[in-house]
Order: structure tokens, then sequence, then C-alpha cells
């Protein structure tokens, strides 16, 4: 494969600041949490949907943006946060970026307006970008090729485990005791999670120095760029389960907040360990790029079957609605490896900055045109447009690239 010729950093490369295995797992337990809270942070929003849509009065469009600013803030500062890990550290963008998470979380907590609400959920936004980047150059910078995907799908667990925790919370606290209250969930967790890199975490080392006389990856081939154009289609029907899942479960299937958050949870958390399972078998066939393709086929698959059944108002629909959450995770971790793989200990930061920058450009876009979508025409309808976009993404996956690089 041809992640072994990229010049990531080599956690062997000098033994003597190299940590030992214990501290390497920490380290990737750590970005874990990392990872996870910003999680809770930028998707927790989408929770509040139904408070925003049924006690405050707002349409599904309206909610939707709402809940949308976390990811719009994501979207505009992952680039930037790239070029801090790249020039001062990952502890340091990491660390930074969760204080600064929890205190616009503290301030999202205190405002009065939907308007100014908007506007904190924006800046939590924005800081919790920073562990974006960052958390994946620890892991990629301290293990070895050959268990990167491992570890990298260990550490992109933590998006459907940050996405579940703030289903199984975020809703049903916020149906009860309010807006504010809820907020203090993701609020808290970005606080312990920057204790916690505070303490474990340590800058993997550099086989080159950031001084520009790096080649740039993507004047080598198109490689990147069809990884992220991959990557935005997929997201699309990621982010369309996520945020509307719920509220499809409540106002359609009948079901309870409580109900509907714990399925949403219990469904994220098998997508967090498909993530795993994906990872490990990229490591296994040596090869990111072609458990990429299958996870876009069976996206592609069960989407549409997902829109089928929902129209049909068949049983079934719940069933595939965790199915899809499941499976439209899968990819986030081969690509994101790929990624940071191909563009090199210099060029990552930057390299992982585009790619999540597409993604949440996609994914800001998903809540609003869905919400109107549904509004419009249904869910079944909203479903199956999500459906298309793996099926464009399938042939765009560059596996020929991966081969010929070997």
């Amino acid at each position: 494969m041809s992640s072994t010729d990229i010049p990531t950093a080599d956690p062997a490369a000098d033994t003597a600041t190299t940590p030992g295995t214990s501290r390497r797992w920490a380290m990737l337990a750590v970005s874990v949490v990392g990872q996870a809270a910003s999680a809770v942070m930028i998707n927790g929003p989408a929770f509040l949907i139904p408070t925003l849509h049924h006690q405050l009065g707002l349409s599904l469009a309206e909610a939707g943006l709402v809940a949308a600013a976390s990811t719009i803030g994501v979207m505009v500062s992952l680039i930037a946060w790239g070029y801090v890990a790249d020039r001062f550290g990952e502890r340091f963008a990491m660390v930074s970026g969760l204080t600064g998470t929890a205190a616009a979380g503290v301030l999202a907590t205190q405002v009065t307006s939907t308007v100014a609400l908007a506007v904190a959920l924006f800046l939590a936004g924005c800081f919790a970008a920073s562990t974006s980047s960052a958390s994946g150059r620890v892991v990629v910078g301290w293990f070895p090729a050959n268990r990167r995907g491992l570890a990298m799908g260990i550490r992109q667990m933590a998006q459907p485990v940050g996405v579940g925790i703030a289903a199984i919370t975020i809703a049903v606290v916020a149906s009860k005791h309010g807006i504010s209250a809820a907020l203090w969930i993701p609020t808290a967790a970005a606080a312990v999670a920057a204790l916690a890199c505070l303490l474990i975490v340590i800058d993997p080392p550099r086989s080159n120095p950031t001084n520009g006389s790096t080649p740039n990856p993507y004047k080598r081939s198109d490689f990147l760029l069809r990884v992220h154009g991959v990557s935005v289609l997929l997201v699309v029907p990621q982010f369309a389960v996520w945020t509307f899942g719920l509220v499809w479960l409540v106002d359609d299937r009948g079901w309870g907040a409580g109900a509907a958050g714990a399925l949403i949870a219990a469904s994220q958390f098998l997508g967090a360990f498909g993530r795993i399972a994906v990872g490990h078998l990229s490591d296994l066939v040596s090869s990111r790029m072609r458990p990429l393709r299958w996870v876009a086929i069976a996206a592609a698959l069960t989407m549409g079957l997902l829109a089928l059944t929902t129209e049909l108002d068949l049983a079934v629909a719940v069933f595939l609605l965790v199915v899809a959450t499941t499976v439209t995770v899968a990819d986030n971790g081969l690509a994101f490896t790929s990624v940071a793989e191909r563009a090199g200990p210099s060029w990552s930061g930057r390299a992982l900055g585009v790619q999540n920058t597409a993604q949440y450009l996609a994914a800001s876009a998903v809540a609003p045109i869905v919400g109107a979508a549904i509004s419009s025409w249904g869910y079944a309808v909203a479903f199956g447009l999500a459906a298309l976009c793996p099926v464009v993404s399938i042939p765009l996956v560059p596996v020929r690239d991966e081969i010929k690089a070997d």
C-alpha cells in the first residue's frame, strides 16, 4: 500500500524521545475523548431541533439553520486550525481549542434569543474545530502504517460516540429543562477534555520541518482532491440521518423523545465500532480506497431502501435508519487516514483542514436544505435525494491511483 511510503513520522525513529506503548495508547484515548467532546458540541445542537420547533415555534428549516451554526463555525476555521497544528503543535491546538469551546459553551447557556444562541454556537464550533486535524495527527504521528487504520478507526469512533452522547442526553434535557441546561453537557465535556489533553498529549516528531520546502501534495496528483470530493458526497446522507433521524422518529413514527434519542444513540455506538472494523479491514487488505468504495456502495443501497420503506410506511424503516446511521459514518476514518498519509507530516494539518472544511461545508448545508425538503415533500423524498450522493461518489473513489502509487 502506498501509505507505507508516505513520509509520515516514524514512531520508532527516535527511541530517546518516543513514548512507550502505554503512553501511545493513552494519547489515542485522549484524542478520542477530545474529538468526542468536540462532536458533542458540534452535533449536539441538532438535537435541539425538536425543542426549537415545538416549543419556540421555529420552522424545521429555521431550527435546522440554528443547529447548523456550530458546523458553520467548524467549516470556517478548520484550515486555520490545521495551520496552527502545523506551526505550533498538536497539543497546543487541542488544549487551546477545547478551552475556547468550553468558554463559548458557557456563553451559549446564558443567551436569551435564538440569534444570540446561533452566534454562540458558531463560536463554539470555531473552537471545537481544533481537535479535527490535531487529534488525527497525533494518531498518524505515533502509530506505524500497519496499525494506523485500526488506530484511526478507534479515533474516528469519537464522532459517532459524541453524537450518541448528545442524542441520549441533549434532546431529553432540552425538552424537560430547556436549551440552556442541555448546553451544559457539551460545555462540561470540552472542559474535561482540555485538561486531559494538557496532561497526556505529546507532539509527534516530524521528519521534515514546516519551512515551505516540502512539495505541495496537491500538485503531485488529483488523489487528495478526489478523496475530498468523495467525502463531501458521503457526508450528505450521514448528516441527513444524524440531523433528522430523531425528528423523524418523533414526528413521523410517534416515538417519544427519550426512546428516539436512545435508538439514535445506540445507532451511533454501532457506527463507532463500525469505524474500528473498517479501519482494521483497511490494514488487512493494505488499502484505504477499496473499503471506502465498499462503504459508498453500502450507503447508497441502505439510504435507497430507507427512502422506499419510509414511503411505504413499513416498520422495517426504523431498522434501516439504524443501519443507515451505522453505514454512513464508516467512511470517515478511511478518508481521514488516507489524506494524512498522502499529504505527509508537513502538509497533513492543512490537508486535513481542507478535508474537514469540505465535509462541514456540506454538513452545514444539509440541515436547512433537508429540512426544507422534508417540509415540502416529506421524509421519503428527502432520504431518497440523500441516497443519490453516495451513488455519484462510487466511481470517484481513487482506487486505481492508490494502486499505481504502490
